[in-house]
């Protein structure tokens, strides 16, 4: 079945004239694709070298791939790797890793221990649980270990390479046009009115938050404020010039639908309404303003 030159993997193995639950085992090995809840699930990985999503009306979802599909076996030893042994490899203990994890929103805390999330699923991760104690945890193909947003987040914590990072090849045009120059109460340094009112309203507040995070994807969008405590993205839509216009709002909005990320929104007209606002939208995501 071709879709746009692409075709599904049973397509493919019949191309390469081998059985189709060999090139599977190729592909999960290779770490382009992870079994989850009875269906393949593509990851980041396997995006790059061309696996995407195609929706059929009588065969629903399925992943179609490049006819000249390069399967990478050798970078791969196919192993698994807990936390404990993803932190002795990036020189970090398990519990730092995985704080390191959640923080980018690839897992989450529960009573049983850690939950893959989505994000994390196309980053790689699959759910175990221990046999003995039920607890929950997370394993890792060695994949991860060359994913881009993962080694800067270890970059940034381990304080490496702070000088060579620099903050304006990851943001996007709109905020390159103003500097930061608003100096918050926690010590930020912001680009407009708007953000240092939001920032100086979530430190009086208690809420953590971080400014200008990165998303953790391959598109290039950059989010004013992150809230580690509910994994929600916050966005000012405004500048000391005024409002951003609506459809670039749009396009923003989509990225963060289409990876469903958790995302408050604040326009300019609420600026002077935080008190009202924010509280609200926080407790949606099960953060508690004071």
């Amino acid at each position: 079945m071709i879709v746009s030159e692409k075709i599904s993997t049973s397509a493919l193995a019949k191309m390469r004239q081998i059985e189709a639950k060999l090139l599977f085992a190729d592909l999960k090995r290779a770490g382009y694709i992870v079994r989850q809840d009875e269906k393949w699930i593509l990851t980041e990985e396997g995006a790059k070298f061309g696996g995407e999503y195609v929706d059929h009306p009588k065969f629903g979802q399925f992943i179609v791939w490049p006819t000249n599909l390069h399967i990478e076996l050798a970078a791969t030893s196919g192993k698994s790797y807990s936390a404990t042994l993803l932190g002795e490899k990036l020189k970090l203990n398990a519990k730092r890793m995985n704080q390191l994890l959640s923080e980018l929103g690839w897992i989450a805390k529960s009573e049983e221990g850690w939950s893959v999330t989505e994000a994390g699923i196309r980053a790689g991760g699959q759910q175990r649980t221990d046999k003995e104690t039920q607890n929950t945890f997370v394993v890792w193909h060695d994949v991860v270990l060359r994913n881009k947003h993962l080694k800067q987040s270890v970059i940034d914590f381990l304080g490496q390479d702070a000088e060579s990072h620099s903050t304006d090849k990851s943001y996007s045009s709109f905020r390159q046009k103003f500097e930061a120059k608003h100096r918050t109460l926690d010590g930020h340094y912001v680009r407009s009115k708007g953000e240092l009112l939001i920032d100086n309203w979530l430190y009086l507040a208690g809420v953590v938050h971080a400014y200008e995070r990165q998303l953790p994807i391959d598109q290039d969008v950059t989010s004013d404020f992150y809230l580690p405590g509910g994994k929600v993205y916050l966005q000012f839509w405004g500048s000391d010039t005024g409002e951003m216009a609506e459809a670039d709002r749009e396009t923003i909005r989509t990225v963060y639908e289409q990876h469903h990320f958790n995302l408050i929104e604040v326009k300019p007209s609420e600026l002077d309404k935080l008190d009202e606002v924010l509280p609200k939208r926080l407790r949606q995501f099960g953060i508690k303003a004071y």
